[in-house]
């Protein structure tokens, strides 16, 4: 049996209501629209009458601010639909009602749906409607849901069937691998195919489509960065200052014997790092084969006594994923700047954020075709990056938003944190066969599917519909046990290598510890069934690591999880072959060498000319003081950060390092 409730808001404390009812009417210009009332529907299956009649004031509801309706209240003559989630998205706002009826009951977990219901009043047309509904509707993760009740919460899930077998793919001519790119959606282009082609056919077989879905994912922008390692064969610069740059880069380049070296970004971003090294002046940082953040060694005085430390920074850009889906997009920003640090096995305790966007008080009529408004994009992404961090405990202190025409076609979305761990909790030692990889976290699901590939491709209007599952949905009471755990020096002291499962989940996650491993995609965890093998090995996730322990190390490592209450599976054995091989439903799936798959696909180039650039000005230079300090204060880039800044929690812990 389902049981409904909806709770609403009681007058005075319905913000969220009156804060949307005052954005249709200045931004999308609905003057007929009079009031919004905002109502939350739950519907709860597998759980007794008892129990339900007891989760309804304690978790469903706060009797002091709420209203509770067994049935859907009367809106008389309001217009009224719901907005509910998309199968495979995750609902934390569900997920944590579900979780916390267990904790009351301390029996199974109950399935819980929620959606949000909209009662619109006043004398709306239809075009009117249409425009609510498509503010509030973000198609890459909602739909509009039936007001009906529903008899079970139960849904049919297809039974996946073997994993394709792409038959003839190494006769395929370049046309054929043309359309193949098209009407698979990956994101190599190709050079990267047809260098596929040529692996396979000295093989000799037919890659399956999962390990096309890999190999795509192993070597997309996002997880390879494919742009930065592009070779620039021609570089004019019209711009006196960037030619300025550009010659002392090629001078350091000299100096430090790399003229036969090609000309990259990545060599300009690490020019610098390379070039103190070598004259002695950057003497701290921490070296190693982990692929984690940016570590310095330290000393840090604690208690008066000087122990070695070791600290570590991190930041991430998350402009795709925020532009299709802010919320989300914005929530894995600041995960993904914790990710790293944390499967460094180091406690991160500071945090900033810069983003940039177009003006989002102009009206919604003047969105471009394929985006979303200006608006809804800054708003709810601030919702998205504070949930997180202030969810997890992270202090947020440097909050800027920077409003610029040049963000209209793509957002900015930037996080960045400081993290720190004593040095005696880290073991750096390379896997060895026999070695146990655990996965350690959150369930899979399909939230996250082609998230690295998908930001390395082009896009276009269609993209919002496509590209939907990319986005990964943030659970950030798991990441605060996985911090939990990681502050746990017996835990950390069992670890030889780790990585996060942020870009290309299983695949390159597990991949990248060894180069030789067996994986059983049967083992990793499922938010619900009807995954396939494919979905399985590709599959970003937010709050999951893969931990390499030696095999006698398994079971105590495994009992560490348990007390921090997270779920850990060995998946996978590191194996002295260096192929990457996986397996599931018996199958073998996944059989690539190292050797391939570390190359990166077929070598990039590039010509690139840099034009002059414009600097910007203050509007506030001129004038009397009066005039200029009125200027200053309503330009949008300044009297927008106060507001901002105060939705980020920057006073968590002891040791804010800035204050906003």
């Amino acid at each position: 049996m389902v049981f409904r409730v909806y709770v609403e808001k009681k007058p005075g404390f319905d913000v969220a209501a009156q804060q949307l009812a005052n954005e249709l009417r200045t931004i999308l210009g609905i003057e007929a629209l009079k009031n919004v009332r905002l109502v939350n529907r739950y519907d709860v299956e597998d759980i007794s009458e008892e129990l339900f009649a007891q989760a309804t004031p304690t978790v469903f509801s706060e009797p002091q601010v709420d209203n509770v309706y067994a049935d859907l209240p009367d809106f008389g003559s309001d217009t009224v639909f719901a907005v509910e989630y998309l199968p495979g998205q995750f609902d934390q706002r569900a997920d944590s009602a579900s979780e916390c009826i267990q904790l009351i009951s301390q029996g199974e977990r109950p399935t819980v749906r929620s959606a949000k219901v909209y009662a619109l009043e006043g004398e709306l047309s239809e075009a009117d409607v249409e425009a609510i509904k498509h503010y509030v509707i973000n198609p890459v993760e909602a739909r509009e849901a039936s007001l009906d009740v529903k008899t079970t919460l139960k849904t049919q899930v297809p039974v996946p069937g073997k994993v394709e077998v792409i038959d003839g793919f190494r006769s395929m001519s370049d046309a054929e691998l043309e359309q193949f790119i098209e009407d698979r959606g990956l994101a190599m282009d190709l050079a990267d195919l047809q260098f596929c082609r040529e692996h396979f056919t000295e093989e000799q077989r037919d890659p399956t489509i999962t390990e096309i879905k890999v190999i795509d994912t192993y070597w997309s922008d996002h997880c390879r960065h494919t742009t930065f390692g592009t070779q620039l064969d021609e570089v004019s610069i019209d711009d006196a200052t960037v030619k300025a740059a550009f010659d002392k880069y090629l001078e350091m380049r000299h100096e430090l014997g790399r003229d036969a070296k090609p000309v990259c970004l990545m060599d300009m971003g690490t020019i610098g790092a390379k070039w103190l090294k070598k004259n002695g002046i950057l003497k701290n940082l921490d070296e190693s084969e982990e692929i984690n953040a940016c570590t310095v060694k330290v000393k840090v005085d604690v208690n008066g006594h000087d122990e070695d430390w070791l600290f570590l920074f991190k930041n991430e850009t998350h402009n795709h994923p925020t532009e299709i889906e802010p919320f989300g997009g914005a929530a894995t920003c600041i995960g993904g700047c914790i990710r790293d640090p944390l499967s460094g096995r180091s406690y991160v305790y500071q945090a900033m954020r810069v983003t940039g966007a177009a003006d989002p008080t102009v009206p919604v009529s003047e969105t471009l075709e394929g985006k979303l408004p200006q608006r809804k994009l800054v708003t709810t992404a601030a919702a998205g990056y504070s949930s997180y961090g202030n969810q997890i405990g992270l202090a947020t202190g440097q909050v800027n938003e920077i409003y610029h025409p040049g963000y209209v076609a793509k957002r900015m979305e930037v996080g960045a944190v400081v993290a720190a761990t004593p040095a005696d909790h880290v073991r750096r030692e390379t896997p060895a066969p026999g070695d146990k990889v655990i996965l350690l976290g959150g369930r899979t699901g399909r939230d996250g599917i082609g998230g690295a590939t998908g930001a390395s491709k082009a896009h276009n209007v269609e993209s919002l519909e496509l590209d939907g599952a990319e986005v990964q949905k943030g659970n950030a009471p798991v990441e605060r046990k996985l911090q939990r755990l990681f502050r746990r020096g017996d835990a950390c002291r069992l670890i030889k290598r780790c990585n996060d499962f942020g870009a290309g989940g299983v695949s390159v996650a597990v991949g990248e510890l060894a180069d030789g491993l067996y994986v059983d995609l049967n083992k990793v965890s499922k938010k619900y069934e009807g995954l396939d093998g494919t979905e399985l090995a590709i599959s970003e996730s937010q709050e999951r690591m893969a931990v390499d322990v030696a095999a006698e190390d398994v079971d105590e490592f495994l009992g560490y999880a348990k007390e921090e209450n997270l779920e850990a599976e060995v998946i996978a054995t590191v194996t002295e072959d260096p192929r990457m091989t996986m397996v599931w439903n018996g199958d073998t799936i996944v059989d690539l060498s190292r050797e391939f798959l570390a190359s990166n696909g077929a070598p990039k180039h590039q010509v690139v000319h840099v034009e002059a650039q414009h600097g910007y000005t203050t509007p506030w230079k001129t004038g009397t003081l009066a005039e200029r300090m009125h200027t200053m204060l309503t330009d949008l880039n300044v009297a927008s950060n106060k507001g901002l800044s105060e939705r980020f929690d920057s006073t968590i812990g002891a040791g804010t390092v800035l204050m906003p």
